[in-house]
């Protein structure tokens, strides 16, 4: 990340737009909207086609994989999206993407180097990833010098050993891999690659549970990787978002015994730090100041932070949600965890574990004390009820007196569920104006009562 704005303006950096976003735009369709910007004078690539049929679509990708290379910039691929933005709108989005767009990735290029030296890294929840030091090699504009080699089960897969000559490419032009090995390269003497029976960090002896891909140290609160792992994670920005504090700060303050969890950097001092190697006074004051702003970070960020194994941004969400507050959730059964939307015995039992830990009990209890949210927000609980509970809303076509995902947020502020799609689980269709007659049909053949905007007010009075 180049702080120096002089560096940065010699770089070939441009910007080219694909969307505009807004209330009342008058526009109707995705290719309206490019068209629109490029009218408003903004950079919008040309090349862009509003297809027809399938066939289009794949004339038009079988075009630029051979002639992607004319390109002023690098692409990996074309994005095919629905054009009507209404349609756009009643697809919706996934948690991590929208439903109406889908990306075509070209084969990837390739290239062979020789595979000097596995090695391997320890997660924050001490899974174990097997890394593949390579030759240095150029691939798809950048140079290539280590690669993952994801777990056991696939160094014995491709029979990967060190010394041999692989093939590279990048998954999605961006992540290296090594998707097989040149075996007319390999040395006679070569011998198979054992796989690590000890954690290289702290030497605890490995396990494997059955149906598990990767290999695990279960030193979770000794292993250093894993507890420099675990503050890193709840200083990112999608956690608590500290300022000034990136992981080789946390490495150093570990390193000097000033943290052994992330409970510590909150009694951490100005005084402590600024002896510390490449800390001056005005370092070290942004850290403290940065940790003390951390304590107004939202109860659902501060959950996610906490690293609970498979308890991601989306996850966290949604517990918190149900639960309200940290104490709720921290007595919650496995039954109870399993009746929230989304989640399964594997993450509700991950949940139990955590907090039946009385080290975790610990940090948590040591971060309420210094003002950290463990409960939602008054603001968050204003006009939620669990009037609807129980129940799935499916909302379609366009409304009068609220947007559809203003009508989606009172849906669920109530305690109901927004479904995706019609099913015999759902228990209202929430029908607005252009509204696709095959939803009409679904509804009626599934005996889904069709209700309008104006009744789910009314039920919700």
């Amino acid at each position: 990340k180049l702080q120096d704005s002089a560096a940065v303006a010699q770089r070939p950096l441009d910007c080219l737009l694909y969307g505009i976003v807004g209330p009342n735009t008058g526009i109707s369709s995705q290719f309206q909207m490019l068209e629109k910007a490029r009218d408003w004078g903004f950079k919008v690539p040309t090349i862009a086609k509003l297809c027809k049929t399938t066939t289009e679509v794949f004339d038009f990708i079988d075009y630029w994989d051979v002639h992607r290379h004319e390109l002023p910039y690098e692409t990996d691929g074309v994005v095919i999206k629905v054009n009507n933005l209404q349609h756009q709108d009643e697809l919706g989005y996934t948690a991590k993407s929208p439903r109406w767009a889908m990306a075509y990735k070209f084969k990837a290029e390739q290239v062979s180097t020789v595979l000097n030296e596995i090695t391997y890294q320890v997660g924050r929840t001490g899974a174990i990833t097997p890394v593949a030091n390579l030759e240095p090699v150029l691939l798809a504009g950048t140079t290539v010098k280590r690669a993952s080699l994801h777990n056991a089960d696939q160094i014995e897969k491709l029979d990967i050993r060190e010394g041999d000559t692989v093939f590279v490419e990048k998954g999605g032009e961006i992540i290296p891999k090594i998707v097989g090995v040149d075996f007319s390269k390999r040395d006679t003497n070569s011998q198979p690659t054992e796989y690590i029976t000890h954690c290289p960090e702290c030497g605890t002896q490995l396990v494997r549970s059955e149906g598990d891909a990767k290999h695990y140290c279960t030193n979770f609160y000794g292993c250093p990787t894993q507890i420099t792992g675990r503050i890193q994670h709840f200083i990112s920005r999608k956690a608590m978002d500290i300022e000034g504090l990136g992981g080789e700060t946390v490495e150093l303050l570990f390193k000097e015994g000033l943290i052994r969890n992330y409970a510590d950097l909150y009694i951490l001092t100005k005084e402590q730090i600024v002896p510390l190697e490449r800390m001056a006074e005005k370092s070290a004051e942004n850290l403290v100041k940065g940790v003390a702003e951390s304590v107004n970070i939202p109860f659902e960020r501060v959950l996610f932070a906490l690293g609970i194994r498979f308890v991601g941004e989306t996850v966290a969400k949604k517990l918190a949600k149900a639960y309200k507050n940290i104490d709720a959730l921290m007595t919650a059964s496995i039954d109870d965890l399993k009746a929230v939307d989304e989640i399964g015995e594997r993450i509700a039992q991950s949940v139990i574990e955590f907090f039946q830990n009385e080290r975790n009990l610990d940090s948590i209890a040591r971060l309420k004390s210094y003002g950290l949210q463990f409960e939602l927000s008054k603001d968050k609980l204003l006009n939620q009820t669990e009037l609807l509970k129980g129940k799935t809303f499916v909302v379609s076509g366009v409304f009068e007196t609220i947007s559809r995902n203003e009508l989606k947020k009172l849906i669920e502020d109530n305690g109901a569920k927004v479904g995706s799609s019609i099913s015999s689980k759902t228990s209202f269709l929430v029908a607005g104006d252009k509204m696709g007659p095959s939803k009409r049909s679904k509804a009626e053949s599934l005996a889904v009562p069709i209700i309008s905007e104006r009744d789910f007010l009314d039920m919700l009075n």
